[in-house]
């Protein structure tokens, strides 16, 4: 389910920025040049999207339960469709940079990197913790700095993963990017606030001053 989720808008991704000449006009887009946020996008995608892949196979641990068959054509549908309308529009020959110019890529590149880092760190110290066996205490911050949000909300690694989206949408100020990165707060408020009734039922010592997802607001 999940490699079949993350597979699609790696794959589709890269269909839009090699320019097709059946979804562009093939002489516009060699007339036009490419902004360089235009590639930095396309890596930063692709970067986002590897990590998922390689973690579904080497980091995470599933139960040996099912996904129905609907809720893998729902995510996919999801993930596959705004990939493409995001794809699209950052490609375009006609794609606008951002207003702030290199400033604003750099800053949100940067804080997008981070994110993906700390996004990274947390399931490992999550897959750590579980395949230690030890579920008598609650997941806590190790040695590594971008593992230290624990100490303030219980879910850091949906706050990294919306950090990331918030941040590809200010280096790319497109709307089809805002929009999804809106849903995306959205989704990962529902399951961090589900998770942290979880651990407030099992840990509640630990739990009960921290945020679900955001510092004081979740």
């Amino acid at each position: 389910f999940f490699l079949t989720e993350y597979t699609g808008p790696l794959l589709i991704y890269l269909l839009f920025y090699i320019r097709l000449s059946t979804i562009y006009d093939q002489a516009e887009s060699t007339k036009n040049f490419r902004h360089p946020v235009v590639h930095l996008a396309c890596f930063c995608h692709c970067l986002h999207y590897i990590r998922h892949l390689l973690e579904t196979l080497f980091v995470h641990k599933f139960s040996g339960g099912h996904t129905p068959l609907k809720n893998m054509i729902k995510g996919c549908a999801f993930y596959w469709g705004f990939t493409s309308w995001i794809a699209y529009y950052i490609n375009h020959p006609r794609y606008t940079p951002p207003s702030f110019g290199h400033r604003q890529v750099s800053f949100a590149a940067l804080a997008f990197l981070m994110c993906e880092a700390g996004n990274h760190f947390i399931n490992v110290a999550l897959a750590h913790q579980n395949h230690s066996g030890s579920k008598s205490c609650f997941p806590s911050p190790t040695y590594n700095p971008f593992t230290w949000l624990f100490l303030l909300v219980s879910c850091p690694n949906y706050t990294y993963e919306v950090g990331s989206w918030i941040s590809f949408t200010v280096m790319t100020q497109t709307l089809p990017v805002g929009i999804f990165a809106f849903l995306m707060v959205i989704q990962m408020s529902l399951w961090a606030q589900k998770k942290h009734k979880l651990y407030l039922k099992r840990f509640y010592p630990e739990v009960r001053r921290k945020a679900a997802m955001i510092p004081v607001i979740f």
